[in-house]
């Protein structure tokens, strides 16, 4: 019965939330909107798109803002806060480390450091094909899963220490990849300083579509192993000897969680601690059964970076603030306090 109320918890309370989120925030900027007028130029863009009549008393300015500038923003802040939830739920129940998010194994640094080289081309040699900076930093994320699962695979192995290490060493060697290139950037380090910052400045409905296939189709996966993630919490003798593939079954995850990292650090650039703090959030109300946690953390994570954006874009009106600072501001204080439960459990 509990599972049950839970479940019935996530239908009821947190869906209606995403939506309320994302017509709030839709609404919100320098330029305020009533609610009911950006549900009706929504409606007026998808349900009733032959019945312009439904926009009438609406300025075709606005109509302008909400539908190019501010829903597409929303919705990519949506995505990008799912796909960083449900890969940290993943890494943390796979690593069976408290600590681990979508950055332990070095993808995020990886996107960012073929994101940085995209900027430095563009500036230097001119360079400049269509969405350059998101297909860079996606490649970049993939070569860099790609040299650390490698780098940590002994025989036909993937031990979690050896993994843990091998991302530490890549993130440290691509760390001054990116250190260099902003040397060589000069004067103009300052896209690269933005993008490594993270944000969704000027994101358009195009940029929606680098996130939505890994999201669906990472997400369904990821949720097909909610009984091996549960079980992989025992630890993987355990779950070898309860019928778990167990290196099967961490290959699939480590590269889906990956890719869903991947795609969603490519057109946001790196926004820290939404992978660390939301699973953690999601557990407390919902206990440690990955087939209730991963769709929460998914709908938590993207309540969570709808809200942070809006506060990047207007605490400090008319100037934007990247959204990897605020997350940052959130997450930082919620590490150290995890950190410091940590080392209360430890027994000598």
């Amino acid at each position: 019965m509990m599972k049950k109320s839970k479940r019935r918890l996530f239908y009821i309370f947190l869906l209606p939330a995403l939506v309320v989120s994302v017509v709030l925030a839709t609404a919100m900027g320098a330029v305020a909107v009533p609610p009911l007028d950006t549900v009706r130029i929504v409606l007026a863009r998808t349900v009733f798109s032959r019945d312009p009549g439904r926009l009438a008393g609406i300025p075709r300015g606005t109509v302008s803002i909400i539908w190019n500038l501010r829903l597409p923003r929303v919705l990519l802040g949506a995505l990008v806060g799912s796909s960083l939830a449900l890969a940290g739920v993943t890494f943390q129940g796979l690593l069976r480390n408290p600590l681990a998010d979508p950055f332990t194994i070095g993808v995020s640094s990886g996107a960012a450091a073929g994101a940085t080289l995209a900027l430095l081309l563009r500036q230097l040699v001119g360079l400049n094909l269509p969405h350059m900076i998101p297909l860079f930093a996606f490649v970049g994320a993939v070569l860099a899963m790609f040299f650390v699962y490698n780098l940590a695979k002994i025989g036909a192995t993937v031990p979690v220490v050896t993994l843990l290490l091998s991302g530490v060493v890549v993130s440290s060697f691509l760390s001054a990849v990116i250190s260099m290139t902003m040397v060589l950037a000069g004067q103009n380090m300052q896209g690269i300083f933005f993008w490594l910052s993270g944000g969704l400045t000027m994101r358009s409905w195009q940029h929606l579509w680098f996130v939505i296939p890994y999201l669906v189709l990472g997400g369904l996966v990821l949720y097909s192993f909610a009984r091996e993630l549960n079980i992989m919490l025992l630890g993987e003798e355990a779950a070898h000897n309860l019928g778990v593939s167990v290196e099967r079954t961490k290959k699939i995850l480590l590269v889906t969680a990956s890719l869903v990292t991947a795609s969603a650090v490519s057109v946001s650039g790196m926004i820290g601690f939404v992978g660390l703090i939301i699973p953690h959030a999601v557990r407390i109300v919902s206990g440690p059964d990955h087939r209730v946690l991963l769709p929460a953390s998914a709908v938590v994570g993207a309540i969570f970076l709808i809200w942070a954006d809006v506060v990047a874009r207007t605490v400090m009106a008319p100037q934007e603030v990247p959204v990897g600072i605020i997350t940052a501001f959130v997450g930082a204080p919620f590490f150290i306090y995890l950190l410091r439960k940590k080392k209360r459990d430890i027994r000598f």
